[in-house]
């Protein structure tokens, strides 16, 4: 069940008889502690400029973390040279393309080891809104994790294909459907978490990338009892560079999701079935 609330600005999750609703109201959510931005990069040199110089001006209190796959344009580079004028700017030189989970992984991992209280995912190609990272933290205050949400009331998309939206409202439907989640934006992938959230969800177990990866984390902190919280976000397609969707990857989506599914559809049977 998903209940919207505050005039559309945000839907809280519960579990279906408002347990979880109710127990996030009474819980006394800490301080959120300094933001970290993590931005995964791949032939980004195009963008990385002005998306970090967004993010600076946005949330000025907020740090950056950009999560660079080696890129052969030069988007390392580029993100050293930002790093270099600004000490709220970090980057982390990875071997080489090994994909979007492994890289916001590799991102929290430093993020958690240095200190941060919350821990951003935004892609590097202005399709997430910097300018929006004020609602999401302001709903983090009352949360364990926010998701930017294109399908709720007040979210939208820019400059897509009929084509494209079908196939990310079809994926979000479909794990909504598969793994009995309340959400409406799963495979989204602009989302502020907490520190604690993400130390709760077993990150070393996951394995899974692209809109996958996005699915997992929503999965296991639904299934943990966290309290998670969308907002609704203006998508844009990116205008400069080449998109990183592939077949590969909604593949493995409708692979992974349709197996934790069934997986899930038989515990709940085997359970019956001792309890009886």
């Amino acid at each position: 069940m998903v209940d919207l609330c505050d005039g559309h600005e945000g839907a809280v999750v519960n579990d279906g008889d408002g347990t979880l609703a109710e127990q996030a109201q009474q819980r006394q959510f800490g301080p959120l502690g300094t933001a970290l931005v993590i931005i995964p990069t791949y032939n980004e040199a195009e963008n990385i400029k002005s998306i970090v110089g967004r993010v600076r001006e946005a949330v000025p209190e907020a740090h950056v973390l950009v999560a660079d796959d080696n890129s052969p344009d030069g988007t390392g580079k580029l993100a050293d040279e930002l790093a270099a004028e600004d000490d709220q700017v970090q980057v982390l030189h990875r071997k080489g393309k090994e994909g979007l989970g492994a890289a916001y992984l590799a991102g929290f991992r430093w993020g958690i080891e240095h200190g941060y209280g919350v821990l951003v995912e935004m892609d590097a190609d202005g399709s997430h809104q910097p300018e929006e990272l004020p609602r999401l933290l302001t709903a983090l205050k009352g949360a364990d994790l926010v998701l930017g949400s294109r399908w709720v009331p007040g979210g939208r998309v820019v400059n897509w294909p009929k084509s494209r939206e079908f196939i990310s409202r079809g994926g979000s439907l479909y794990s909504r459907l598969a793994l009995d989640l309340p959400l409406r934006d799963i495979t989204g992938g602009y989302r502020a978490f907490r520190k604690e959230t993400l130390e709760g969800l077993g990150l070393d177990e996951v394995a899974s990338q692209g809109y996958c990866f996005q699915v997992d984390l929503a999965r296991r902190a639904v299934k943990a009892g966290y309290h998670v919280v969308e907002v609704p976000i203006t998508f844009v397609e990116r205008e400069l560079g080449d998109s990183k969707m592939s077949r590969d990857i909604l593949v493995e989506a409708l692979w992974r999701v349709t197996t934790w599914g069934a997986a899930e559809r038989v515990g709940k049977v085997l359970g019956r079935g001792k309890k009886a």
